[in-house]
């Protein structure tokens, strides 16, 4: 069954069942020690684009919020029957021409993953997806806080809710993510598994 390892902030991988390895915005925590097949990249800040620090498989990819919105839109790729697909992200700190949020697909599930962002219009749409797991942010301070994120979360309406980017230079906050009031919340600590 595949798996999520939280490092911390809003770094995070996957490992999918046949093994393959995909990180979301490595910066934070360790657990970079698995090769990667796939590394995506929200935005350029620096606490999201640490490519560095993943070791990488010869033939791994690197996608971009650039190579993402190619075109000016929006785009959904198919890589090697992983499903990418750019979704808004954005708030006053983050220009949606220069932030993505993912909606991923593989194994059988379905995995929104924010990124930086607040609320969107398009959050709306999610709900009918029957999204299996939904990653928020909220730090409250470079992000939505935690009230806002919680909307988002019902908005959504996915199986399972999940939240990071909580401690702008730490890597996260218990007491804050406890707070964090939505159904079907999973508390995910950095050096954790979830399934």
């Amino acid at each position: 069954m595949a798996k999520l390892y939280y490092q911390g902030h809003g770094s995070y991988r996957f490992t999918l069942n046949d093994n393959r390895v995909i990180y979301f915005d490595p910066y934070a925590g360790d657990g970079y020690d698995l090769p990667a097949d796939l590394i995506l990249v929200t935005h350029d800040h620096g606490d999201h684009n640490q490519i560095q620090l993943v070791a990488q498989k010869l033939n791994y990819r690197v996608i971009t919020h650039e190579y993402v919105l190619a075109g000016g839109k929006h785009n959904t790729f198919d890589i090697d029957g992983i499903g990418v697909e750019a979704v808004v992200a954005k708030n006053l700190m983050h220009n949606p021409k220069h932030c993505v949020g993912f909606i991923l697909s593989f194994d059988g599930l379905k995995i929104y993953c924010s990124s930086d962002t607040s609320k969107t219009e398009q959050m709306s749409e999610f709900a009918a997806r029957e999204l299996d797991y939904a990653i928020f942010c909220g730090d409250g301070k470079f992000n939505m806080g935690l009230k806002e994120a919680a909307e988002c979360a019902r908005l959504v309406g996915a199986k399972h809710n999940i939240i990071v980017h909580l401690k702008p230079g730490g890597l996260f906050d218990r007491a804050k993510a406890e707070k964090w009031d939505v159904p079907n919340k999973l508390i995910i600590e950095p050096g954790m598994d979830c399934y």
